[in-house]
């Protein structure tokens, strides 16, 4: 089994890669899932609420818009939440690798903050998608999400150069599907 880490900036493209792999037949976990489903455990919440304060609870959710706003201004209290949250998110990934029998199976995880945290030697080969900037934060403005805070979220994120020169592979996702449907296969065909 091979295990890959599929990383890339905000807006860079990396659910459409990750769609991609799995339409060649690789085992996908996204780790956003996970976080969204963190965000509905009770323990997670009360944790979050502790470290960020009554207001960030609405009912017996987490006010999300909130909360990125808190995290993408002050990066201290981001490295907060992926505090509570990473352990957890890192625990149900082994827990879903574990599950999987097929010696020969490629996974790929898709993690947005694998060099930000160190957490690249926790897979066999690092997938790195990028595009430039300006894509990018048109890509997430398209997603509702104003040209300040995806300047913010790209910000908070170490630059795309470093993160594809400590990669084993990139995919350049600037130009068409089939260009990036045609690069996703020939990392395929070698993992």
């Amino acid at each position: 089994m091979i295990v890959g880490g599929l990383t890339g900036n905000y807006g860079m493209g990396k659910s459409t890669v990750a769609r991609l792999f799995k339409e060649l037949g690789a085992i996908i976990i996204d780790t956003d899932d996970i976080v969204r489903e963190l965000l509905k455990d009770h323990a997670v919440i009360y944790e979050i609420k502790k470290a960020f304060g009554e207001d960030i609870v609405e009912g017996n959710e987490i006010n999300k818009r909130m909360l990125a706003e808190i995290v993408f201004e002050h990066p201290h209290l981001r490295i907060s939440l992926e505090n509570i949250l990473h352990p957890r998110v890192f625990k149900k990934v082994d827990e879903e690798i574990a599950k999987i029998t097929d010696s020969a199976a490629i996974v790929i995880v898709e993690a947005p903050v694998i060099f930000e945290r160190g957490y690249q030697n926790r897979f066999d080969k690092i997938i790195t998608v990028y595009t430039s900037e300006e894509i990018a934060i048109n890509r997430l403005k398209e997603k509702g999400i104003s040209e300040d805070d995806a300047r913010k979220r790209l910000k908070s994120q170490f630059p795309i150069e470093m993160k594809i020169s400590k990669s084993d592979f990139a995919i350049d996702n600037s130009k068409d599907l089939e260009d990036t449907r045609r690069q996703v296969e020939e990392i395929y065909s070698r993992l």
